[in-house]
Order: C-alpha cells, then structure tokens, then sequence
C-alpha cells in the first residue's frame, strides 16, 4: 500500500491499516483520526503536523520517523517503538504509551499530560523544553519508566507518577534565572535517582520516600515539605 491508496481508503471510510508497510513514506498535514495502525511499520516515514487523534498503533514501529508536531492525543501507542524518532511538539495528551520504546528519541516540547508511560524506555531520550513551550508531563504515569540519562531540563513533572522509575545519571538541572524543572507532588517512591542532576529543580511536596539518592547532585534544589527517604536529610541551604 501506497500513500495515495492509504487516503483514499480512508475518504472512502475504511478504519482498519494493521499492519501495513509505509516505511520512509512522506504524509504531512494528514487527518487520519480514528483509524487502527496496530503493528504497522512506519519505520523513517515523515509524518509531521498529521492528526492521529483516538488511533490505535498497538506495537507500530515508527522508529526514526520524523513526527514533529504530530497530534496523537488520546491514542492507544501500547507497545509502539519510537527509537531515535523525532517527537518535537508532538501533542501525546491522554495517549496510552505502556511498555513503549523511546531509545534516544527527541521529545523535546512535548504535549505528555495525563499519558501513561508505565514501563516504557526512555533511555537518553530528549525531553528538555524548546523555546517555544515546555515538555509537559504534568500529571503523566512513568512507573518503572526507564529514564537513564535522559535530559529533562525544564519539563514540567508536576504531580508525575515515578514510583520505581530508573533516572540515573539523569539530567533535570537548571541555572539561576532559568525555568526550573518542576517536580512539585511527584511521586517518586522507590525511584533510581542515582547520579542524577536535580540542580535548581523544584520538588516542593514530593514523595522521595525508599528513592536512592546516591551521588544525587541536588545543589540548590527545593525540598520544601517533601518527604525525604528515611534517615537522609539535607541542610536548609539546599531547600
């Protein structure tokens, strides 16, 4: 299947392309709401500024895809391999991501509010905010998420769900007079902060309760009311 035929199938009210094959095709602008890609292999494609709102991309490769700007809100990515993709902007509200892969993908500006990344990897993902807006995962469920090294500089972490998420040696550090990373009521039981760079950030109101903080840069960092692991305090120049 060819571009020309995927649309238009879906003018003529087709909503099922399982498995089919678009690799290093080029849909730009396309409205595409409401239909199933599950398994589909949409590997190099160039899919910026398409709407995919409410879709279904079950186990859809879309490795170094190019999705900037791409809507996927509220669509079932479950499973979904989005290796070295380029995800700048794209808007992943409410999107079911479980169990994704996002080895390395470029995610900066992000729209991840209230999405569900239980179990995904994010291994030296890129998260930090661009200058037009920040990544957004206010709210957004990363338990047992993998975070290692991935750059977080800015995002916006407000109320996320950590519990048990790797983010060792990852980076969430600001400088004065810059928009901190903002970390306020997250929760963080449990979670691998090891090595990690919280310069600057703020995590007023957090749950670090059982989170290893070994080699935890936290210099400057505001832990106002948060909920330290037992035994570990810190002095109130770094609060």
């Amino acid at each position: 299947m060819d571009v020309d035929e995927l649309l238009q199938r879906y003018n003529r009210g087709d909503r099922r392309f399982d498995q089919i094959e678009l690799r290093e095709c080029e849909l730009l602008s396309a409205q595409l709401n409401e239909a199933s890609f599950d398994g589909a292999d949409f590997r190099q494609a160039r899919l910026g500024r398409s709407y995919f709102q409410r879709c279904q991309f079950r186990k859809a490769n879309l490795s170094e895809a190019i999705l900037w700007g791409t809507d996927f809100t509220d669509t079932d990515l479950s499973g979904a391999i989005f290796r070295d993709a380029d995800l700048s902007a794209a808007r992943l509200a409410q999107a079911n991501l479980e169990e994704s892969n996002f080895l390395k993908a470029m995610l900066c500006g992000a729209n991840l509010s209230r999405a569900n990344l239980q179990r995904s990897l994010l291994i030296s993902a890129d998260l930090r905010s661009t200058s037009d807006q920040r990544t957004n995962l206010e709210d957004a469920i990363l338990r047992q998420a993998d975070l290692s090294y991935a750059q977080l500089c800015q995002a916006q972490l407000h109320h996320a769900d950590l519990q048990g998420a790797i983010l060792t040696r990852a980076n969430l550090a600001t400088e004065p007079g810059i928009v901190p990373t903002d970390l306020r009521g997250a929760d963080l039981q449990g979670a691998d902060l090891s090595y990690a760079d919280l310069s600057y950030a703020i995590l007023q109101n957090a749950n670090l309760e059982g989170a290893d903080l070994t080699g935890t840069i936290l210099d400057h960092t505001d832990l106002q009311g948060a909920k330290l692991p037992e035994g570990v305090t810190f002095p109130t120049s770094d609060r």
